[in-house]
């Protein structure tokens, strides 16, 4: 699937494209952001299968490896995640002026928690809320999603990154604090 999203963190917000391969679970995040006001473009690869993604710095035809926590992949309702709740999503007074969602919630890691809103057919993602004690509230919004790939490459590195060496973290980064690190790294110049 592909489409596009907007993402509130901390003094972080950014909007941009996105591009979910659920059965090789890939992400590709493409966006362009705001943070102390500053103005930051990221570009994010996430393979979960390897375990690894990839921050990719166009300008300077750089990349970092870094780790990444495959506990959770946020495209997709987890499989220990609680229903919560089934609403509309505007008004079901006449057909086609709202839309049935799942609400679902459940733990991440390290004290953390989500909140995840799905639609009801076809299980598209809409909203998802996590909390993190260490870097607080987190909400990503996506619309205009189009079923299907329209570019399989974007699953792929750029070769610029083929020499790029995996850096060692205490923690792994979820799909949440990927984004926000990397958004609060750019706007102090790293």
């Amino acid at each position: 699937m592909t489409g596009l999203f907007a993402v509130m963190a901390a003094n972080v917000s950014c909007s941009g494209q996105i591009s979910y391969d659920a059965f090789g679970q890939k992400i590709r995040v493409r966006n362009s952001g705001f943070a102390s006001n500053e103005t930051f473009f990221v570009d994010q690869l996430m393979l979960f299968r390897q375990k690894v993604y990839y921050e990719i710095n166009w300008r300077k035809m750089s990349c970092k490896k870094k780790p990444l926590d495959t506990a959770f992949i946020p495209m997709q309702v987890p499989f220990d995640a609680h229903a919560t709740g089934q609403v509309f999503l505007g008004s079901s007074s006449s057909w086609g002026m709202g839309v049935l969602v799942n609400n679902w919630s459940g733990k991440l890691p390290n004290n953390g928690y989500y909140t995840g809103v799905f639609t009801e057919i076809g299980c598209i993602p809409m909203t998802f809320f996590s909390y993190m004690p260490t870097s607080g509230w987190s909400m990503i919004s996506t619309f205009n999603w189009v079923l299907g790939n329209t570019n399989p490459m974007d699953f792929a590195p750029p070769s610029f990154c083929a020499k790029s060496k995996l850096e060692v973290t205490e923690t792994p980064d979820n799909m949440f604090t990927a984004l926000q690190a990397l958004a609060l790294k750019t706007k102090t110049g790293d």
